[in-house]
């Protein structure tokens, strides 16, 4: 493997975004928990990458937030308080209602019927994976803002979402089938075609979260 120090070839580009996107799955998911250091050397050996596409993908999560350094420029993973959570959750709660409103005109039960199968399973399982569970969170969300066609709200949501998500992972399990109630009726609404129950249906779903977290911290 190539050890140069930039990013000159394609391949090192798209090494560079693999590298970026493992360590955000790391990070969302709490394998990295918040206030790991972050050891630039030891990262690059365990995901068999030189240090140049680890370099940027590190920098990458920095500028956006997710890495932090002390005053003596040691690098760890952010620590996400309940007011940084707070705070984000409310961010959704402006704009996620909107979102699901905005895209509620454009989705259709074909593009919905897979993500109405996963519900169906989780709801069936008496002890759905977690994973499969934050998975299909992660499909619903993304693609009601995706289907926003609004691009600066949907970039706010991904944003304020990988927040939420990493307070919320690091928490012991509040429901056995977290959301199953809330997203069902989103997604009832959305299938309706309908912009104000997918409006209610989604500030509803917030809510439940929050009380969720706030009566379980």
């Amino acid at each position: 493997m190539q050890m140069d120090d930039g990013l000159n070839e394609v391949g090192d580009s798209s090494l560079a975004d693999e590298t970026y996107r493992s360590l955000l799955a790391d990070i969302l998911s709490a394998r990295l928990a918040g206030g790991s250091v972050v050891q630039q050397r030891r990262l690059a050996t365990k995901h068999a990458v030189s240090r140049s596409p680890m370099r940027h993908a590190l920098g990458r999560l920095e500028g956006e937030g997710l890495l932090v350094r002390n005053e003596k420029g040691v690098l760890s993973v952010r620590v996400i308080s309940l007011k940084d959570y707070l705070d984000s959750l409310t961010m959704r709660m402006l704009l996620e209602p909107t979102a699901a409103a905005l895209a509620s005109p454009h989705v259709s039960r074909r593009e919905l019927d897979p993500l109405t199968r996963m519900l169906d399973e989780i709801e069936a399982d008496p002890e759905p994976d977690p994973e499969v569970v934050w998975a299909f969170d992660d499909a619903l969300h993304n693609y009601i803002a995706s289907e926003s066609r609004n691009p600066f709200m949907a970039t706010t949501i991904a944003e304020m979402r990988r927040y939420t998500t990493i307070f919320e992972r690091q928490l012991p399990v509040v429901r056995a089938k977290p959301g199953v109630r809330e997203h069902r009726a989103i997604l009832l609404a959305l299938a309706a075609n309908d912009a104000e129950a997918a409006r209610r249906a989604m500030t509803d779903h917030l809510e439940v979260v929050r009380q969720g977290v706030l009566a379980n911290y």
